[in-house]
């Protein structure tokens, strides 16, 4: 029996945990690893949800270590819990005697650096992103302020040291996997290099799990016509996206397809937005703004003509790979995005399923927008296809039972 560390600073009682950790480890147990994960956890999600993941996880002999995440002081309260979480795996590596650990992201690659130290262990850096460039180009860590300044310079070190001391790397993109390449670092090959990008449940986003009942409920109750060319924007509005650029190119769809509406699909504060939209003299009725469970989503991409997401084409995003995604070619949605973001462009352009531009202005727009009836005529079903040989589940738990099988049994 091979035991495996999972080590994540994102709480597995946050939603990411539940759809970006959980499903890979249960799928990755069946093949006979048993799986410990140390993680921290927020204090209110830990108290709403640690039962139900509790039991999820002892369903699949998957044990759980939780230490609780501290936000305050900022950089201060992180410093603590990288302590707290290195006590705790040093603690259970003397008991259970770990054959891999298995590090989400850099705060917890501070902790699998420590056991391969002191204790040899291989080291798996499922880097998810440009973290440091992630902070700066997000606006948490102004360049301005000289703190932050050299704690952007301590984690780029930080990063290195990361990079040079894995034993292999995950990246969620080609592009940044070339990216790291062409740095050249002295302890890492290009094969030692993987690409698994955020994954889709596809049988949760399956268009033939909506049934016509619950189609024809929510056009009743956000006033959706059969008629109307809904245009969908699914997820988070602030750091990342481009919401105002997103309310342009709605206003110049609805110069040529009057009957349009936006549907815009967010947990987020969307004040910002509809002020936005006022200011942009794009009528109300024309808005739906709505939050939706899990369990909902598919049924509103079920109503949606295309969906629409702009990314900041920042250095840090060569390394992103939107869920999203993976969740509308699932649903057989066409999208509308810009490129240099991750591998957006390649996948896109290169399976036919949606059109990508590269400036933001009416001109631009316009000319997608003249292109919007021949990707119309896509066959749902491909687009559900190239979800499936990108993104599925079990695509991403083949890759990386590859990985875990070089490093664990190597030849």
């Amino acid at each position: 029996m091979h035991r495996i560390l999972y080590i994540s600073y994102d709480g597995m009682t946050d939603p990411l945990g539940q759809s970006q950790v959980i499903p890979y480890l249960i799928g990755l147990s069946k093949f006979g690893y048993e799986f410990h994960i140390l993680s921290a956890e927020k204090p209110d999600a830990f108290a709403q949800h640690q039962n139900e993941i509790a039991d999820l996880l002892a369903q699949h002999q998957i044990y759980w270590h939780p230490v609780e995440y501290t936000k305050n002081p900022p950089l201060v309260s992180t410093m603590r819990d990288i302590r707290k979480m290195k006590y705790l795996a040093n603690k259970l590596h003397q008991q259970y005697h770990f054959s891999m650990t298995h590090c989400r992201s850099y705060i917890s690659a501070f902790v699998g650096m420590m056991l391969k130290k002191t204790h040899q262990v291989p080291f798996l850096f499922d880097m998810r992103g440009f973290y440091a460039d992630e902070r700066v180009d997000g606006g948490l860590w102004k360049q301005s302020n000289p703190v932050f300044k050299a704690v952007y310079k301590y984690f780029k070190r930080k990063e290195r040291h990361f990079f040079n001391g894995c034993d292999h790397l995950i990246s969620l993109t080609e592009n940044g996997k070339e990216t790291i390449d062409a740095l050249n670092f002295k302890s890492l090959e290009i094969d030692d290099i993987t690409v698994i990008p955020c994954c889709a449940d596809l049988a949760h986003f399956n268009p033939e799990r909506v049934i016509d009942e619950q189609i024809q409920s929510f056009r009743k109750k956000f006033n959706l016509r059969e008629s109307d060319f809904v245009l969908t924007y699914l997820g988070s509005i602030g750091t990342w996206y481009m919401p105002e650029e997103m309310l342009d190119f709605f206003a110049e769809l609805l110069k040529s397809k009057p009957q349009s509406k936006f549907l815009i699909i967010t947990k987020d504060n969307t004040d910002l937005m509809k002020a936005q939209a006022e200011k942009k003299q794009i009528p109300q009725e024309k808005i739906v703004f709505t939050s939706a469970s899990r369990d909902e989503v598919p049924i509103f991409l079920k109503l949606t003509s295309i969906s629409v997401f702009f990314i900041k084409p920042l250095f840090s995003k060569k390394a992103s790979s939107p869920t999203k995604l993976a969740e509308l070619l699932a649903m057989g949605v066409p999208v509308v995005c810009n490129g240099n973001v991750g591998d957006i462009d390649r996948i896109v352009e290169a399976n036919k399923a949606g059109l990508v531009l590269h400036d933001f202005n009416p001109e631009t727009y316009r000319e997608i927008i003249n292109q919007l009836p021949e990707l119309l005529q896509t066959d749902p079903s491909h687009l559900r296809q190239v979800s499936n040989e990108l993104f599925s589940l079990k695509e991403g738990v083949s890759r990386y039972l590859k990985v875990y099988q070089k490093l664990i049994q190597p030849k």
